[in-house]
């Protein structure tokens, strides 16, 4: 969010523009990462000083934001029970697209958001296979070592995957995960030419995953498939490509149009 984009949610709509103007504020500090002080609040949204002073003493008393021990302001835990009441009906939606994907290919089908630097699972159907992978809905993973995390960054623009990566480093989860940025930008550039992500053995070894971003979702998400590697080869991939694409396009299709306050 920039700056003028601040001052045009503050000016119009005859909206609240202190209720516009807090939201905003957290927005920026999602973009930062979650963790920002004032001077760069005010730098990114053009904001006086003492406006967002007073907004961020509000959001603190609020329990939305926390103020750190060196005085920058964190994004706070009440957050967490809105962010998880807001996916709940996103799963909803999401399950009849995934069980889809679990008949068609016989694997365990996922949902994941991109939340502030984190993936996190939103839904899940379970392959019927005895040998199955298994994510718990809820669990957060670092983007750079997943199919969804791909998936979803190849939405954004290099500088903000760097900034990112900084924020998050980028820990090897198994001897295949990509511990560089450069590295990592050249499998992005990979999955918006072929339009899939895929976690090959990067977040555990013998796994592999297929995963899609949503086009035209509300929010940024994506759909895998995941299951044992001997199953999930490159030539099962190549075949389940386009599955997951036409899935992905008419599930962002519904979450797009879905009616507000329907879930």
């Amino acid at each position: 969010m920039s700056p003028s984009d601040v001052r045009r949610s503050s000016a119009g709509g005859g909206g609240v523009q202190s209720l516009e103007r807090a939201f905003a504020l957290l927005e920026l500090m999602a973009d930062a990462g979650g963790v920002t002080g004032l001077s760069e609040l005010a730098a990114r949204s053009g904001l006086p000083l003492p406006t967002i002073h007073r907004l961020m003493r509000t959001l603190v008393a609020c329990g939305y934001v926390r103020q750190q021990a060196n005085r920058r302001y964190a994004l706070g835990p009440r957050l967490i029970r809105l962010g998880e009441a807001a996916a709940r009906p996103l799963a909803t939606w999401a399950r009849p697209y995934l069980a889809r994907l679990v008949a068609e290919t016989g694997e365990t089908a996922n949902m994941a958001l991109l939340d502030g630097d984190d993936a996190v699972y939103v839904a899940q159907v379970p392959s019927r296979h005895s040998m199955r992978m298994f994510t718990e809905v809820g669990r957060r993973v670092l983007p750079h070592s997943t199919g969804v995390g791909k998936a979803l960054l190849s939405g954004l623009a290099d500088d903000e995957v760097r900034a990112l990566l900084r924020r998050t480093g980028m820990p090897a989860a198994t001897e295949r995960t990509i511990t560089t940025p450069d590295a990592f930008l050249r499998a992005l550039d990979e999955v918006r030419e072929r339009g899939y992500a895929v976690d090959d053995n990067e977040q555990e070894i013998g796994v592999r995953c297929i995963a899609v971003a949503l086009p035209e979702a509300p929010t940024a998400a994506a759909i895998s498939v995941s299951g044992p590697a001997g199953r999930l080869t490159d030539e099962a991939v190549e075949k389940l490509a386009p599955l997951l694409r036409e899935v992905a396009a008419e599930l962002g299709a519904a979450l797009a149009t879905a009616p507000e306050g329907e879930d």
